[in-house]
């Protein structure tokens, strides 16, 4: 009865639809980018942003994103790459699955900044409009490390533990006996995370409007929250990642951004919110920005 408890995981994470591989964690990242530029599209033009400002910035925060969370997977998980019998060559292989979020925050950063400034957008306003729209990607886009059969925790007896097969590139290695190799249950590690970010989105939601937030608190109310969670998780985590004094790398950075995303919230305390003015832009294509007037409505 214990093992019918357990959560199955997937046998199978790519499908060859002729000479075209169709991948499970792909579609999961793609289906986490088309919710977050949905949700941001409705809370930008909630805050007076103009319609089609979410996808343009995506167009150049996406790709960036993309190259950083991979530089950053690679950099404090090296050995499948660089380490005794590794390929340096899968480190492209971003199809594999591995996307460190820190690395995709940071470059993606970067990305949005410059599709905000040719667009003259306060980027922290955007940051605040974008952030439970993350938060939701992020959560769908574990799903495709379920798929994976990656990211589990140790192992476990718990009711909702996770089965996991050995895996052999998009399936389930066989056995002999022609069946699926399992090699154990453990903890459901992409599912906590997955829960954690659901629940984060919300609290960024609820924040957002109870104290409107403003001049990227609501982006910082997420970094915080989503490194509380991630610290915890971490900890659970086995897969293979760089070590600092017997420490995963994940856990200190969840520490030192979670601090510093807390700290800004601080900082910031009390600004009242951007309005943005949807009328045309002026000459040097600037949006018009001001501030709104009810200093009283952001009690924080």
């Amino acid at each position: 009865m214990s093992v019918l408890a357990a959560i199955p995981s997937p046998t199978q994470g790519v499908w060859d639809l002729g000479p075209l591989p169709i991948r499970a964690y792909a579609l999961c990242i793609v289906a986490g980018i088309v919710a977050a530029v949905l949700l941001t599209e409705k809370r930008w033009l909630a805050r007076g942003g103009a319609p089609g400002d979410v996808l343009d910035i995506a167009v150049w925060a996406v790709p960036f994103g993309i190259v950083g969370g991979r530089i950053y997977h690679v950099i404090s998980s090296p050995r499948p790459y660089f380490g005794e019998g590794g390929d340096p060559m899968r480190a492209f292989a971003i199809w594999e699955g591995g996307l460190g979020i820190w690395g995709a925050i940071a470059l993606g950063g970067v990305g949005a900044w410059i599709a905000c400034r040719r667009r003259g957008i306060p980027l922290p306003a955007f940051a605040d409009a974008l952030a439970p729209g993350l938060l939701v990607a992020q959560a769908i886009g574990r799903l495709g490390n379920w798929f994976n059969n990656e990211l589990y925790g140790g192992p476990t007896d718990l009711p909702w533990k996770l089965k996991i097969y050995e895996w052999d590139g998009g399936h389930a290695a066989l056995g002999a006996d022609g069946q699926p190799i399992v090699l154990g249950y453990f903890h459901p590690t992409f599912l906590y995370e997955l829960l954690w970010n659901l629940a984060a989105a919300a609290l960024v939601i609820w924040a957002d409007r109870r104290f409107r937030l403003s001049h990227g608190r609501a982006f910082a109310l997420y970094v915080a929250s989503y490194c509380a969670g991630r610290l915890w998780i971490e900890l659970l985590r086995t897969d293979p990642a760089e070590h600092f004094f017997g420490v995963r790398l994940n856990v200190f950075t969840s520490i030192v951004v979670g601090l510093g995303a807390v700290a800004y919230l601080f900082w910031q305390r009390g600004r009242p919110r951007e309005v943005i003015d949807r009328s045309p832009r002026d000459g040097a294509g600037e949006v018009p920005v001001r501030e709104d007037d009810h200093r009283s409505a952001d009690p924080g």
